[in-house]
Parts: C-alpha cells; sequence; structure tokens
C-alpha cells in the first residue's frame, strides 16, 4: 500500500533515472492529456510530496510543465531499459516518459495531471508538514491537529492537511505503540509530540526498505498490529480488532487495528 515513504523511494528512482536528461518520447494515456507530446524537453526534477508525485518538465522557470500524479491504493512507477518488455499489461499503464538511457512507466495512477508549475502551491499547497520532506515541523502538525480538539485522532493523523504522507499503516502502528485508541478526541491524547514524533521515526525507519518495518529485529512480523486483526497483540496476547471509524476526508482508508488492552477505549 503507497504511503509517504513508498511515494519518496518512486520519486528518487524516477530522479535518478530522468532528470537532467532529454525526453525523447511520452505517451500519455489518460483523456485529459492524451494529445500532449513532451518530447525534446528535459526533465528538470522529481520531487515528493507526501503521497504526491511531482516531476517537472522544461528549461525556463518561467514555462517549467509540471507533471502531478498520487498512486493511490494501486499505483506504482516502474523504470527500464528503452525497449525492455514491461513486466506489467500495457492496459494498466498511464504514463510512458522514455529518454536515451531509461524508460518509466506509471502503472495504475490514481491521477495525472499536467500544469505550469507556478501552480503547484494550488494543487498540493493544502498538504501539512511531510515527515520525509524538508519542510518538516512537528510543532505545526501538533497546531493543525489541535485546530479539531474533538475530532479522532485517528482521522486527525490520516488528514494530509495535517501531515503529508501518513496512511493508515502508519496511523495503526503508531497509535498502537503510544497506546492510544484511535478514537480518542485530539485534545486528549496524553502526548501527542510523541505520537507525532513516533510517525515520524517509523517513515525515517522505512524510507529506504522495499519491506516495510515497524517491529524490533526479535520480532519476525513486521507489523504490530496492521492487518492482524483476530490475531494476538505481541505485548498482552488479547486478539487484536478491526475498527471502521470514517467517514474520513480525502478519501482516506477507515480501517483501524487496534489492541482493545493496550489502547482502550476513551468511551469504555
Amino acid at each position: 500500500m503507497p504511503e509517504g515513504d513508498s511515494v519518496h523511494r518512486a520519486a528518487r528512482m524516477l530522479d535518478a533515472a530522468l532528470t537532467g536528461h532529454v525526453l525523447t518520447k511520452t505517451d500519455f494515456r489518460v483523456p485529459q492529456v492524451a494529445t500532449v507530446d513532451l518530447a525534446g524537453r528535459p526533465v528538470d526534477s522529481v520531487c515528493a510530496r507526501g503521497k504526491h508525485l511531482l516531476i517537472r518538465i522544461g528549461t525556463d522557470p518561467a514555462q517549467l510543465l509540471t507533471m502531478h500524479t498520487h498512486l493511490m491504493m494501486d499505483g506504482r512507477w516502474e523504470v527500464y531499459a528503452p525497449g525492455e518488455r514491461w513486466r506489467v499489461a500495457g492496459h494498466k499503464v498511464r504514463c510512458v516518459l522514455t529518454n536515451s538511457t531509461f524508460e518509466a512507466i506509471g502503472v495504475d495512477l490514481g491521477f495525472l495531471r499536467l500544469f505550469p508549475s507556478r501552480l503547484e502551491p494550488q494543487a498540493v499547497g493544502h498538504l501539512g508538514p511531510d515527515p520525509l520532506g524538508r519542510d518538516w515541523d512537528p510543532d505545526e502538525v501538533r497546531d493543525r491537529m489541535l485546530k479539531e480538539p474533538e475530532r479522532a485522532v485517528g482521522l486527525a493523523l490520516l488528514d494530509q492537511r495535517n501531515m503529508a504522507g501518513v496512511g493508515n499503516i502508519y496511523r495503526s502502528e503508531a497509535l498502537f505503540v503510544c497506546r492510544v485508541h484511535p478514537l480518542t478526541p485530539v485534545g486528549e491524547v496524553p502526548d501527542l509530540p510523541r505520537l507525532i514524533e513516533r510517525c515520524f521515526l517509523m517513515l525515517h525507519a522505512n524510507r529506504d526498505r522495499e519491506r516495510r518495518k515497524t517491529t524490533p529485529a526479535e520480532l519476525r512480523e513486521p507489523y504490530w498490529v496492521y492487518q492482524r486483526a483476530g490475531r494476538p497483540c505481541f505485548r498482552c496476547g488479547t486478539a487484536l480488532d478491526l475498527l471502521r471509524i470514517g467517514p474520513v476526508k480525502l478519501q482516506q482508508d477507515r480501517d483501524a487495528y487496534v489492541c482493545r488492552t493496550c489502547q482502550p477505549d476513551p468511551a469504555a
């Protein structure tokens, strides 16, 4: 499941393959930009902003174009040598960017759009600080979350306007480690800065890993609670629960995994 760490890894991969190289062929397989041809233009940069990926194309800063993509639930980027056979069905490919050395394909992308780079603030300016970005500011995250003190913390953590890049995996894992129930109001979380820091640490620990792991080395299982509903808690042995705590703004996943013993329900 793509979360902030997955998108940052994809951005690094694409940056290495595309930045500084002139595109020899482009193929956009979405109706809105299907007729656009960017061949002959160089890729200026590739970066991630939370779960959003931005590829800037062109030479003149005043005329840069940004290709803005989001992986949603199933999307990914793959890089090949030009002419190399893809390991994915062609109908799943939404975008092809080719230069003399590499060919990058966007597979099952949630969306793809092109616009002048000067308009990036309108596209991603609403996002909160990114734990993997240069703009990271935990105090800003805390202040944004506390603007809605009665909101369930399990929802606030998924709201990308508070903190960009945290998805259901890190939400569930960080809440468990900090012993906070996802329905706890933000204003009643005993140590909100610690919870925010745990999200930061988990994302950083996994930014270079192909397989996520939030548990210590002595545990073979990668997760404390995520997708372990009905199985015993590693701390206390209680069968883990799966909760639905939506609706969530911005179309975030609503499943929350919790140990009712280690994370007591505040309403109980």
